[in-house]
């Protein structure tokens, strides 16, 4: 059986990218390991701190494909024969991931006292208008020409 969605509907075409990102939100999950912020550092700043104590800047990946911020943390074994008698420190993998809105720009990525800082930047909007000409066969293509030079020079 197929599965129906809000965007099944004849008069949302081409927004199938925005169900595909609703699905890796949905699959991100919902592990409370590491906890985060996200916080606004200015007009079109945001950061997202990750508590990664114990992580070393080789433990962890940064990585963005397709609007989505992935950060992977994994420990590498203890070498040194250590014997816990309790470890309540965690020392396991992780995955986190974020989806971002188009125009977001990853500018850095920061590993200080045990938090990682990795910053963004959202562009600022500019408004995108056009005049899109109405042509009719024949004598109108001339009209529409000097409709679009027009709109180019005004």
């Amino acid at each position: 059986m197929a599965r129906m969605t809000a965007f099944d509907s004849p008069l949302l075409l081409g927004f199938d990218h925005f169900e595909r990102m609703l699905d890796r939100i949905a699959k991100a999950g919902n592990d409370g390991y590491p906890p985060y912020n996200i916080e606004r550092t200015g007009e079109n700043g945001l950061r997202i701190t990750l508590a990664v104590a114990g992580f070393s800047m080789d433990d962890l990946l940064v990585t963005l494909e397709d609007n989505q911020l992935t950060i992977r943390g994994k420990q590498g074994e203890d070498e040194d024969g250590r014997i816990f008698l309790h470890r309540g420190i965690a020392a396991r993998q992780f995955v986190r991931s974020f989806v971002l809105a188009e125009g977001i720009e990853v500018v850095d990525a920061k590993l200080d006292n045990g938090l990682l800082h990795v910053d963004m930047e959202r562009p600022a909007p500019q408004s995108r208008q056009r005049v899109i000409s109405i042509k009719q066969d024949g004598k109108g293509a001339e009209k529409a020409r000097i409709l679009e030079g027009h709109a180019e020079n005004g």
